[in-house]
């Protein structure tokens, strides 16, 4: 760490899911040491088919004096799960706050001090400004979901020099969002229905519904390296998830007409995609959308239409 911090400064259990992410972690764990007034226990769920990432992860948390927890899963378990894991561990050690955070990120020393300043019991979660680390082009300033289509997106201009400390937001990316630890006494974990895509929605919603007001906070940056450790927004890996995890969410959040409006427009847009496109991305597309109905309702079972 960059300084001794007080010994009555937060505890903050950093929570990241890593699968084959060796070539981020370096910067990862530097900005984690580089924070100030904070006291940080590292949580580490290793999805990945080989121990490297986990090795190297662990050996850069005893170099920068960051204590933390180092879990190996047989096989990939999803992200939604990974971070349930972390979660447990964290309120297990009695942290004041959880980061769930993506390790395929680099931040600065002020970044996690204007959060902690936000969220101060469990009714408040907050989230930097994110921008592409290759760009420097805002990722992620806010974000929204369409009721009539379920589309969620992400606010990509920057925030005024006269912006508020912090815009409330009604959707968050784990990438990088803290929260008070009771938050999950009045939300529940992560639902673990998702492997991956829309469970930070899915979490994001919940949050609103039990009075959560998550907030952007403009002062905090963190550069994303984008799709570090997804195969491509093409690939049958996306094709199958991102398909059975917006279905499934539909069925759990909507209701009626928006219920109606939302699943013709995924259907009708994926329609388009089993004709024109490549053969294992069509079958992926189907294999998901089929998915997606059978599943049985996870955490929190279904709820009100956002």
């Amino acid at each position: 760490m960059s300084e001794e911090p007080l010994p009555n400064a937060p505890v903050v259990g950093v929570v990241t899911v890593l699968y084959n992410s060796d070539a981020y972690l370096d910067d990862f764990v530097a900005g984690l040491a580089a924070q100030r007034d904070v006291r940080l226990r590292l949580y580490a769920i290793d999805n990945s088919p080989t121990a490297d990432g986990l090795t190297r992860l662990r050996a850069l948390a005893a170099e920068h004096g960051i204590p933390g927890e180092f879990v190996a899963n047989a096989e990939n378990v999803g992200i939604a799960r990974g971070n349930n894991q972390g979660i447990v561990l964290a309120l297990r050690d009695a942290c004041s706050h959880v980061l769930l955070a993506n390790n395929d990120v680099a931040f600065a020393a002020d970044t996690l001090a204007p959060l902690l300043a936000q969220v101060r019991d469990w009714r408040r979660a907050a989230t930097p400004h994110i921008l592409y680390a290759d760009s420097g082009e805002t990722w992620y300033a806010g974000g929204e979901v369409r009721p009539w289509t379920a589309r969620v997106l992400h606010a990509e201009t920057s925030p005024s020099a006269a912006a508020p400390a912090a815009i409330p937001t009604q959707y968050s990316s784990t990438c990088f969002l803290l929260v008070h630890a009771e938050v999950f006494a009045h939300v529940g974990h992560m639902d673990e229905a998702y492997f991956v895509y829309y469970d930070d929605v899915d979490f994001a919603l919940r949050c609103g519904a039990a009075g959560v007001e998550i907030v952007v906070v403009p002062s905090s940056r963190v550069a994303h390296k984008v799709g570090g450790s997804t195969a491509g927004a093409r690939s049958p890996f996306t094709a199958f998830h991102a398909n059975r995890s917006r279905v499934y969410f539909i069925r759990k959040h909507f209701r009626g007409l928006r219920f109606v409006t939302a699943m013709t427009y995924t259907l009708a847009t994926r329609a388009i995609r089993l004709v024109t496109a490549p053969a294992a991305e069509r079958r992926a597309t189907w294999a998901g959308l089929v998915a997606g109905f059978t599943l049985a309702f996870g955490r929190g079972g279904r709820s009100a239409t956002p």
